[in-house]
């Protein structure tokens, strides 16, 4: 009696190296992708407009709000550079969960605020929650087969 054996729910194809692609691969992929994508974006608008970045700091009473503004603005950016790619990705994680934080506690003060303003940064304050949640989890799974860290170990191949 023959039977017909399924491929297994989570490979989607084969690459190059006869090696099964698992779907968790490509959504760790696109996980990443989400992630740092926002971080990129902010970072370059306040690039752009770091001046804007750094008078905003002052107000809120950051002392050396100009150098904080070019090392906020470097982490946001480049953190969310490594989390795309996936190099350094777990160091990245870290950096970006300590990012949010003090985002949160300078930006997203909502217990300061009341009515409308008070519910915009609660729920400003619990997304990033959330996205501490995501670093937390990409920083326990790694980056993944399609990340610059996989491709750097492939390169380096075993026992070197």
């Amino acid at each position: 009696m023959v039977t017909a054996v399924s491929k297994p729910v989570e490979e989607v194809e084969m690459n190059q190296s006869n090696t099964p692609i698992k779907s968790d691969d490509v959504i760790l992929l696109l996980g990443r992708v989400a992630l740092g994508a926002i971080f990129v974006k902010s970072g370059i608008q306040k690039l752009l407009a770091l001046s804007v970045f750094a008078a905003s700091l002052a107000q809120r009473g950051f002392p050396q709000s100009e150098m904080w503004a070019v090392i906020g603005v470097t982490v946001e950016f480049v953190g969310g550079i490594l989390i795309i790619t996936g190099f350094q990705t777990r160091y990245a994680s870290l950096l970006m969960v300590l990012f949010v934080i003090v985002a949160m506690g300078i930006s997203h003060r909502f217990w300061e605020f009341a009515d409308a303003a008070r519910r915009a940064q609660e729920s400003q304050f619990f997304k990033n929650l959330s996205i501490i949640g995501g670093f937390l989890l990409l920083f326990v799974t790694g980056g993944g087969r399609f990340s610059l860290d996989a491709l750097l170990r492939r390169r380096k191949g075993p026992g070197r």
